[in-house]
């Protein structure tokens, strides 16, 4: 992949879940081209064989573009569910009293099984658990050996295995479940570029994961408990990247606290260098719909005002009607607000003070002198990402192209705000300045991005090939 093609207009990336509805090579092929720039993988569905057909294609998909694409594995978690009830389901009162127990006999409307001994030992009196998506919710009255008696605080249908959350209590169970560990192995061997791990609640979920994967793949954690948000600063700074994952948060938090945790989450991955995904029902309605609600279209909005530097397509493109719509339509608002000159003061008002050391100050002083001297690009070599991750946290006015000696790192890239990265590969290694200076006028003149005369702005680090040296900073004109 060391061809690049013209660089997009636009800085806020796309990731696309891939399912029935998405899983030919025309559609794939379709999708990218309509301005995806990472798929998704749901663990949650699908067999090994699904995930293996799809990875392939999109890996020819970007050989035949020419770009990098990124691939999301996206585990599925702790799914934590209900019994079964001798109906298939019951109706259960406002007011009523309501058990959980061991017992595998089918339910009724007195009592169901909760095959999960680790609720009942944590529970407390008065803890909250809330079912079928949030529809329905028991307040704990008492706590028994392999019971708890609830009274039902919201009643309604409660049908067969609906998903229970428990939004008060830290479960002492671990992030990975034997399934996501066979998952999470299959989808490493197959080469996947980030590893979506579900219901985190504690740094040390992160931890064990990155024993698993190494340096395999990024670590992209999903924010979807409010026991994760307790914990935020430390589990943002042992991740790779990051997901406001808002379907199963917003079963947990209020209504009116989502908007909230969302930009605080943004807000820290930004100070943090981090990137950051804000995902599910941006464009929900297109499920069945060929186009969004107002609403959703500034939902995406909102996301890109506020600084993510990916939005994220679920059943829109995985099941959907219209995947490709939703793409066009995702690309096109995304477009719109990054033309818009309050989105632009915005990024640069809320850059995060550099951090006192020689790396940090090479990528703010990147974006100044870009400004000052028109740069048409700044032109980072990053070995392993990191300084085209400093530099994107800057949001500087002009692109950055991100060098790097392997497709693996320009991949990951494909998730950071405002970075189009090329693979160089390692058979044409850079020694001196004046190699570095030839190698980034080339880039920006294959990206499309510079002509003859236009400047660009390099940083790069001495000694080259060297991970974590940047400290130089050059402004070359385009010959």
């Amino acid at each position: 992949m060391s061809s690049a093609t013209a660089l997009r207009p636009r800085r806020t990336k796309i990731v696309s879940t891939l399912g029935p509805a998405s899983s030919t090579r025309e559609i794939i092929r379709a999708l990218a081209e309509s301005g995806a720039d990472v798929f998704r993988l749901n663990f949650s569905h699908g067999t090994h064989a699904d995930h293996a057909a799809r990875y392939e294609i999109i890996r020819a998909v970007e050989a035949e573009l020419g770009r990098p694409i990124g691939i999301l594995a996206d585990v599925q978690g702790p799914k934590l569910r209900v019994g079964t009830f001798e109906q298939g389901k019951v109706t259960l009162q406002t007011g009523a009293f309501f058990r959980l127990d061991l017992d595998d006999t089918p339910g009724t409307e007195r009592r169901v099984r909760l095959p999960h001994p680790e609720i009942i030992h944590a529970a407390t009196v008065g803890s909250n658990l809330l079912l079928d998506d949030g529809k329905l919710r028991l307040v704990v009255r008492e706590v028994g050996v392999d019971h708890l008696d609830t009274v039902v605080a919201v009643g309604g249908v409660l049908s067969d295995r609906k998903g229970v959350n428990v939004p008060d209590i830290v479960l002492p169970i671990p992030a990975l479940t034997e399934k996501d560990r066979s998952d999470l192995d299959f989808a490493l061997d197959l080469g996947v570029d980030y590893i979506g791990l579900s219901f985190v609640q504690r740094p040390e979920d992160v931890k064990e994961a990155r024993a698993i994967a190494g340096n395999r793949a990024w670590i992209m954690t999903k924010i979807e408990k409010p026991q994760a948000m307790d914990n935020l600063d430390e589990i943002v700074r042992l991740s790779d990247a990051v997901m406001v994952a808002r379907g199963d948060l917003g079963v947990e938090l209020p209504p009116e606290a989502v908007p909230l945790a969302q930009k605080h989450i943004i807000r820290l991955c930004r100070q943090l260098g981090k990137p950051v995904v804000v995902a599910t029902q941006m464009l929900e309605s297109m499920i069945s719909a060929p186009t969004p609600t107002r609403a959703e279209a500034s939902d995406v909005a909102t996301a890109v005002f506020d600084g993510a530097d990916a939005v994220m397509l679920s059943a829109e493109t995985a099941a959907g009607q219209f995947p490709l719509e939703a793409v066009g339509i995702m690309s096109r608002i995304v477009s719109r607000v990054e033309e818009d000159a309050v989105w632009q003061s915005m990024m640069q008002a809320s850059c995060p003070a550099p951090e006192g050391f020689v790396a940090d100050a090479i990528a703010a002083a990147s974006g100044q002198v870009a400004t000052t001297v028109d740069a048409r690009a700044i032109v980072a070599f990053t070995l392993a990402g990191a300084t085209a991750l400093r530099i994107s946290r800057e949001r500087p006015s002009c692109p950055i192209i991100g060098l790097t000696p392997t497709d693996e790192i320009a991949r990951r890239l494909c998730v950071v705000w405002g970075v189009t990265a090329q693979s160089v590969g390692q058979e044409t290694p850079v020694h001196t300045v004046e190699n570095v200076v030839d190698q980034a006028i080339d880039a920006a003149v294959v990206s499309g991005l510079a002509r003859s005369g236009d400047q660009i702005v390099i940083a790069a680090g001495l000694p080259f090939g060297v991970a974590g040296s940047t400290n130089t900073l050059r402004v070359a004109k385009v010959p």
